[in-house]
């Protein structure tokens, strides 16, 4: 089946920011099998690489003269990471660190650093670049983890947010998309470490 390139039904939450969309006669997968279960299309790339666009126009504007270094995790912000980067226009670094959170479908709430920080971010304005932010606590235990090398001042940018899912106090800085709390794969993000390499969002079916 084929779905348009033009959305034709949107949500969006009181802050005005994207909830869930539909596309309709578009060249993409309408639903696809990962291991045992299978997903559902969710949002599309054009919308994803749109706001995108949105969060490094903010970035271009509130760090022009900071000189920041972009922290993105391993591995589920790499596409996101790429993307935004195409798009950043300020003199600016990239590193990146890995990090293990998740076993199948669910947060483990265990945070394990698999690869450390080599740079130095003393006195420097980061911006961690996460996939998706829901509990809170992988982002917690990173930022205890950054604050405690004195950066100047920690920023963080995530692709995707659940805000029903928030359990920590944690200030997002750039939100590319809110979504409801299900299970998503695509655009960088996994079912057990499968699905990365999808250029669409998609949920899984009930």
């Amino acid at each position: 089946m084929q779905l348009s390139k033009k959305p034709f039904f949107f949500l969006w939450n009181e802050r005005g920011k994207l909830y869930f969309c539909i596309f309709q006669n578009t060249t993409i997968m309408k639903s696809v099998t990962i291991k045992d279960k299978e997903f559902g299309i969710f949002i599309e790339s054009k919308e994803i690489e749109r706001s995108i666009e949105q969060v490094s126009q903010k970035i271009n504007a509130d760090l022009k003269d900071q000189n920041p270094i972009f922290v993105a995790i391993l591995n589920g912000a790499f596409m996101f990471a790429a993307e935004l980067m195409k798009r950043v226009s300020i003199p600016c670094e990239i590193t990146f660190v890995r990090l293990a959170s998740y076993r199948g479908t669910s947060s483990t709430e265990n945070v394990k650093e698999v690869l450390g920080l080599n740079e130095s971010i003393e006195g420097r304005t980061i911006v961690i670049v996460e996939d998706i932010v829901d509990t809170g606590n992988t982002m917690a235990a990173l930022l205890k983890q950054f604050e405690a090398m004195n950066p100047k001042e920690i920023r963080i940018a995530s692709l995707l947010f659940k805000p029903e899912a928030l359990k920590k106090d944690i200030k997002l800085d750039y939100v590319a998309l809110e979504i409801p709390s299900d299970f998503i794969v695509g655009y960088g993000l996994d079912y057990d470490g499968y699905g990365r390499n999808l250029n669409d969002i998609y949920k899984l079916k009930s």
